[in-house]
């Protein structure tokens, strides 16, 4: 569990997997195969939107402004990465 200012942020297990893949590898990018690959542990052939969506549920819980996000970041609408400029904050 995480705190965010005073509440307690809850992740479902795999929300947890795709934020410490990013946070411990910030600046690096990942693609949504890459992030399908290494969190599921099983090569995918299909949509990835399952990780998007994953995605996006990680940025309403530690995001102030999801739709303007300062830790996971897209790049080139592709790939996702965490922040290397932020030391902490979650």
């Amino acid at each position: 569990m995480t705190v965010k200012g005073n509440k307690e942020i809850e992740f479902t297990f795999t929300e947890f997997e795709i934020l410490l893949l990013l946070a411990q590898n910030a600046g690096m990018v990942f693609s949504k195969e890459k992030i399908y690959n290494i969190v599921w542990k099983e090569p995918y052939f299909g949509d990835y939107n399952i990780v998007m969506s994953h995605i996006r549920n990680l940025r309403g819980k530690i995001e102030d402004n999801p739709s303007k996000p300062i830790y996971i970041q897209t790049v080139w609408g592709v790939v996702y990465r965490f922040n290397k400029n932020l030391s902490s904050g979650l």
